[in-house]
């Protein structure tokens, strides 16, 4: 049987489906149901791709058969082996019910069904009229009554068939919830996935009360850590309880378990909810900040419950969070900057504390909950002084002592960003590095995002790690006041930084002002090559690793939208050449609403080309961008999931204020006339996302190699584009 299953997978593939559907089905004739779980699977799987058997045949004929075969089975069969089988079944089948609820959905969204809608009201109304016309008629010569029965049929018709379409929709409901809680109770194979889909459903349906007993069901048996990398998104949706066993309930359920098996991973989420009113009166008056006091109470409720399990952790922690909140709101003068500042005495008075691990510190998960084994470097006090960088918020860079002897180079930041959209952003790059990980052309090259840690304490404060060994674009390539950059050093003749931006701004053609910039402004990136790697194999590697690294970050920014790519915004690391994206807060296409809109896909200028060596854009760069925008959209229906549930972030800005826009290119101080209307912009967000991943370009559809990148490597290079960028953004650089 094993010989007839591989060849009916070799038909599949192939392409002969039929066929292949045809094998399969004859072999569950042959060999009966005592062991068919992964026929039964396979059959229903490849039927629902092929659409030659109806929905509920496919569901009822064979999805769910295959399940109650591995029921039947799982208690004489425990194996690993079988579990995984096990948690594939289910998943199938959660996965088939969960396409066929989404296409429900998507009927009533319809138009047409909003049309059948008011048509039915149109009739409804046209009934009671002749109901009433028959009873004020004597002897009825008009027919009322008879017209009034007719009507009353056709209403029963339609009543019919939508009690029949919401039965089968709930049914499919239900059917997806369980077998999504049994897939994540089998094994982990499918946990990324799964949980995030099951949120995004828990989500969707909070007033539905199947979704809520399921959602405490789940709670109560699944793991928590299973949860935790969308606990920042669920301890979000956190409010007042109204009844025992409502939605609220079932989340402050959820977070809770996560916090107290896993505190160092979700108590700081919640001390973020808990300050989420923590913002200085000029910041609250130059930003619409995302505030929502009943979070707040629902958060410090659940710490002051927390307490008679985790106090002493607690309360060190809040000490913590609190000096690193002074820190960021310390006050200093742009005359400071790159300057020491002493630590203020009662941040220099903090000493270790023996349960909180340094904040910027990779803690991994322990499934059994016992972070005791775990060797965790813990908080020991600050060494050195502040330093003070450039930017309109002033951020301080901090050297934090760990018990373990290192220091940990942390970024206290304060101001008009929010950081809980970093945050949001980093936990989008770490799941699909996750997705490149699990594919063997992008494994083999190691496509990935470089990501840091982001912890947001307030609204307007929080850290970040400090990427060790990295130095800004702009920076290496323009220089500073003690050091002269490349450019510098190495465009002997050429026109300075500042000349060519005067020249950009007073030139009335933007098109030709920039050609004579680049005439006179020489791309010099690729001697940094030259000058941090000697060794012809060390120099020949790291620029393949700076390669592939800007073609991922390059694929995956433009699917995210993520734009306000400066030269300042981008960081090279001295040691492999991997590029570092920070400031993340212009994401999902928002550059287009910046005062002086960014139409480029990514940042692809003459001097990040110039590192790639004669091949430029050609060969390897190009490959790895085909390789990295096919994972991404061979996992579409993955990835599309995870951005749905940040969606569901009610924290979480998914467009920019009219202020944001301006602040972003010209700092402007201005009252900010945009209100916070929740996340109403999401969905326009998430359809742009679907639209790249199903390689929609202007109105068509293109494939990955033969269109999608070419052309984004055309428009991201292309002078009539970048002529009419920002100045600040430099796009000759």
């Amino acid at each position: 049987m094993v010989f007839q299953i591989e060849e009916a997978k070799v038909l599949w593939a192939q392409g002969q489906r039929e066929l292949a559907v045809s094998l399969v089905k004859y072999l569950l004739t042959y060999i009966g149901s005592t062991d068919s779980m992964a026929l039964y699977c396979l059959a229903g799987k490849w039927l629902a791709q092929t659409r030659s058997a109806s929905s509920r045949v496919i569901l009822e004929s064979y999805l769910e058969k295959a399940v109650i075969i591995a029921e039947t089975r799982s208690t004489s069969s425990g194996s690993s082996d079988f579990m995984k089988r096990r948690s594939k079944t289910h998943f199938h089948l959660a996965h088939f019910a969960n396409a066929l609820h989404r296409s429900y959905e998507d009927r009533l969204g319809s138009t047409e069904w909003q049309t059948e809608l008011q048509l039915r009201n149109m009739k409804m109304k046209e009934y009671e009229a002749l109901v009433r016309k028959a009873k004020e008629s004597k002897d009825d010569t008009h027919g009322y009554s008879l017209k009034a029965l007719e009507v009353q049929k056709e209403l029963k018709l339609e009543s019919v068939e939508w009690t029949k379409m919401h039965g089968d929709m709930a049914r499919v409901l239900r059917t997806c919830l369980k077998s999504y809680r049994s897939c994540l109770l089998s094994s982990d194979k499918y946990d990324m996935r799964v949980v995030f889909r099951l949120v995004s459903l828990w989500f969707g349906n909070v007033e539905n009360k199947t979704v809520i007993n399921d959602m405490i069901e789940t709670v109560h048996k699944v793991p928590s850590f299973k949860f935790l990398p969308l606990v920042y998104q669920i301890a979000s949706r956190m409010g007042a309880i109204k009844t025992a066993n409502d939605f609220q309930f079932a989340v402050a359920s959820l977070v809770k378990k996560m916090a107290i098996e896993h505190p160092y991973h979700s108590l700081y989420q919640l001390l973020a909810l808990a300050n989420g009113d923590r913002i200085k009166e000029n910041q609250k008056r130059k930003n619409a900040f995302v505030i929502d006091l009943e979070k707040k109470r629902a958060a410090e409720e659940l710490l002051k419950e927390l307490t008679n399990r985790h106090s002493n952790l607690i309360m060190q922690v809040r000490d913590m969070v609190e000096v690193y909140i002074k820190l960021a709101e310390l006050e200093v003068s742009q005359q400071d900057c790159l300057k020491p500042v002493p630590y203020p005495r009662d941040i220099r008075s903090v000493r270790r504390l023996n349960l909180v691990p340094v904040l910027t510190a990779n803690i991994s998960v322990d499934r059994n909950c016992d972070y005791s084994g775990q060797n965790l470097p813990y908080f020991d006090g600050f060494e050195g002084s502040i330093t003070v960088m450039r930017g309109v918020n002033v951020p301080k860079v901090v050297l934090c002592r760990g018990s373990d002897g290192q220091k940990y180079r942390q970024l206290a930041k304060s101001g008009g960003d929010d950081l809980r959209q970093d945050a949001v952003m980093e936990q989008l790059f770490g799941l699909v590095n996750t997705l490149l990980k699990d594919h063997a052309e992008t494994r083999i090259r190691c496509l990935q995002i470089r990501t840091y840690k982001v912890v947001p304490f307030t609204p307007s404060a929080g850290a970040l790690e400090w990427v060790n060994g990295t130095i800004p674009l702009g920076q290496y390539l323009l220089g500073s006041s003690k050091v002269p950059g490349a450019h510098t050093r190495y465009g002997v003749g050429d026109w300075t930084f500042a000349e060519c931006r005067e020249h950009i701004v007073k030139e009335s053609n933007k098109s030709a002002a920039f050609q004579t910039v680049c005439k006179n402004f020489r791309p010099v990136f690729r001697y940094f090559f030259r000058e941090n790697f000697f060794r012809a194999a060390d120099w020949f590697e790291k620029r393949l690793n700076y390669t592939r690294s800007v073609a991922a970050s390059s694929m995956v920014g433009y699917v995210v939208g993520l734009g306000d790519r400066h030269s300042m915004n981008i960081l090279i690391d001295q040691a492999n050449a991997d590029v570092v994206h920070i400031d993340l807060g212009v994401a999902f296409d928002q550059g287009l609403m910046l005062k002086t809109p960014e139409t480029i896909p990514f940042r692809l200028t003459r001097d990040v080309i110039d590192g790639m060596g004669v091949t430029g854009v050609e060969g390897v760069f190009r490959r790895c961008c085909e390789a990295t925008l096919s994972v991404l959209r061979a996992n579409k229906e993955a990835l599309l999931t995870i951005i749905e549930v940040f969606i569901h972030d009610p924290l979480y800005r998914w467009a920019l204020s009219p202020l944001k826009a301006l602040q972003r290119q010209e700092y402007a101080d201005v009252e900010d006339p945009d209100k916070v209307e929740g996340n109403k912009d999401a969905t326009r967000a998430l359809m742009r996302v679907k639209q790249k991943l199903d390689g929609y370009r202007d109105g068509e559809n293109r494939t990955v190699e033969g269109q999608v990148v070419q052309q984004l490597v055309q428009d991201a290079q292309d002078p009539e584009n970048l002529c009419l960028l920002f100045p600040g953004w430099a796009a000759w650089l």
